[in-house]
C-alpha cells in the first residue's frame, strides 16, 4: 500500500475552478498504477469521479463531470490531479484520491479495485 494525501479543496462560487492534488508516499507509482478520484456526500455512497486505469493512456470520467473535470498525473512527483472547472453546487462533496498499489485494473471506476485511499478534502460550491 501507499499513503495518500489530498490538498486543494475549499470554498468556491458556482462557475469557478479548483485543482485537487494527491501526493503518494511509501512506494513509487508508475504509469501502470490505477489512480482515481471519488467523492462522497453525507449519507450517500462514495461515487466515482475520474480515473486512469493504468492499462492504456485513456482517462475515464463520470457522466456528471465529463467536459468539466480533467484528471492528470505527474509520475515523477508521485502526484495526480483533478482539475475542476465550471463547478456546480451539486459538486459539493468530500473528494478522495485512491490508488491501486498492485498495478492496473480494467475496473478503475470501481472502489473495490483500490487499496489505498486519502483522508479526503472538502469541496464546497456556493450558489
Amino acid at each position: 500500500q501507499v499513503q495518500l494525501v489530498e490538498s486543494g479543496g475549499g470554498l468556491v462560487q458556482a462557475g469557478g475552478s479548483l485543482r485537487l492534488s494527491c501526493v503518494a508516499s511509501g512506494r513509487p507509482l508508475t504509469a501502470t498504477n490505477t489512480l482515481g478520484w471519488f467523492r462522497q456526500t453525507p449519507g450517500r455512497e462514495r461515487d466515482f469521479v475520474a480515473s486512469f486505469s493504468g492499462i492504456d493512456d485513456a482517462s475515464y470520467y463520470a457522466d456528471s463531470v465529463k467536459g468539466r473535470f480533467t484528471i492528470s498525473r505527474d509520475i515523477t512527483k508521485n502526484t495526480w490531479y483533478l482539475q475542476m472547472n465550471n463547478l456546480k453546487p451539486e459538486d459539493t462533496a468530500v473528494y478522495f484520491c485512491a490508488a491501486r498499489s498492485a498495478g492496473s485494473s480494467f475496473y478503475s471506476m470501481k472502489k473495490l479495485v483500490y487499496d489505498s485511499w486519502g483522508p479526503g478534502t472538502q469541496v464546497t460550491v456556493s450558489q
